[in-house]
């Protein structure tokens, strides 16, 4: 699997059922064999019976092709699905397989829609499964501080308002406004959306991901010239005067380019594949590409491994998903 790469003809002819679904995943994600969900002891034993019939008799018994583990230690049952995006799904695993893989590698993200026609699930299903996926897809809680050159640009999402026809500043009432950091020595990106932007709120997002050595790349707002001197160094473009890149006194090169081809992107992709994203989920549709974005480098088989590496204790569940909690 890792020297031919993953495409959709190699899934085709490998996951012919769900049995070999269950066997890709945990291949891909338990490389060393499994691993128990409950206490991470790193060894289990495959419980029978072997050929896939539930426990049960009569001609009600259930059939089931759920492959289940028993820890070594902790003596509890998992499977490659416990505690993860996919715990308790009721879709195929080979679905899951493939959406996994569309989302990770398509630049332009996957619809729900699209989801659902492709794979005939319903509408909420389709919906709800890359939401599970957009929610694998976030940064690492404990992820490190951003160093050396790191560029930060804060652009808007959204439109006219309904109805008013109104554009530019009397429409921005209706925008939402992101900032973006974007590392060059990783090509990792990060992004969130703020409720103002101003100096204090530029400046905490600055000093939460970038260390005190790195070095501030930033466009002509006022709003970075505080957080600035806490920097190693700050350097500015002034795109009012009509410059976007230049030589700094010490030779490096200051601008923000690859921030402002991450926005394109971004936008590009919403309007076209979404078309419209809420403010309340918009930090989901973020993750999924700020990790696009990080792991462009990879080839398409790395970047799931890594997602799916990124399933575990990232349990979402519909309810608080629809009620905004």
């Amino acid at each position: 699997m890792a020297k031919q790469g993953i495409s959709i003809p190699r899934l085709r002819k490998q996951i012919t059922d769900e049995d070999s679904a269950y066997r890709f995943l945990e291949a891909m994600r338990w490389p060393d064999g499994p691993i128990c969900a409950h206490c991470g002891h790193g060894k289990a034993y495959f419980l029978t019976p072997k050929n896939g019939v539930g426990r049960g008799s009569g001609k009600k018994r259930n059939i089931s092709v759920r492959r289940v583990w028993k820890c070594a230690k902790c003596r509890k049952q998992f499977s490659v699905l416990t505690n993860t995006i996919m715990h308790g799904t009721k879709i195929e695993i080979a679905t899951w397989i493939f959406v996994l893989f569309e989302m990770s590698a398509n630049k332009n993200g996957l619809s729900a829609r699209e989801l659902a026609r492709k794979y005939e699930l319903t509408d909420e299903a389709a919906w709800f499964m890359t939401m599970r996926i957009r929610e694998a897809m976030k940064r690492e809680p404990l992820a490190g501080m951003l160093t050396g050159e790191v560029e930060v640009d804060e652009t808007y999402y959204g439109g006219r308002q309904r109805g008013t026809g109104r554009v530019g500043m009397a429409a921005m009432a209706d925008k939402t406004a992101i900032v973006t950091l974007v590392s060059r020595e990783t090509g990792e990106a990060r992004s969130q959306i703020l409720e103002r932007v101003t100096s204090e709120s530029l400046g905490k997002v600055v000093r939460e991901h970038m260390a005190p050595d790195a070095i501030l790349m930033t466009d002509g707002h006022k709003g970075y010239l505080r957080v600035g001197p806490e920097m190693a160094e700050h350097h500015r473009v002034r795109h009012d005067i009509g410059e976007y890149a230049k030589t700094t006194h010490n030779g490096r090169r200051a601008h923000i380019n690859a921030a402002e081809g991450y926005f394109g992107q971004l936008k590009r992709s919403i309007e076209g594949t979404h078309h419209f994203v809420t403010t309340e989920h918009l930090p989901r549709y973020l993750a999924e590409f700020d990790y696009r974005y990080s792991t462009r480098k990879l080839n398409d088989t790395a970047r799931m491994k890594r997602l799916v590496g990124q399933m575990s204790g990232r349990r979402l569940t519909y309810r608080p998903l629809t009620n905004g909690e």
